[in-house]
């Protein structure tokens, strides 16, 4: 190939490279939101309260703690 050709190739995917970047970073940039979002539903201190009195009443309720 030619030196002109090759400097040519490389300066387009160069540019087209440059204009990548902004691009990903805009999208990130949206979907952080939603991945935060994510992890507060996954640390939700209320849900993890209620699941764990269900799983303690059910407990006794199987050591027959509870009498008809």
């Amino acid at each position: 190939m030619d030196k002109k050709r090759v400097a040519a190739i490389i300066a387009v995917l160069s540019y087209l490279k440059a204009e990548e970047e902004p691009m990903q970073m805009q999208v990130e940039a949206t979907s952080l939101p939603k991945q935060a979002n994510e992890m507060l539903g996954a640390i939700n201190l209320w849900r993890v309260s209620g699941r764990q009195s269900q799983m303690q009443m059910r407990s006794l309720m199987q050591m027959k703690t509870f009498q008809k």
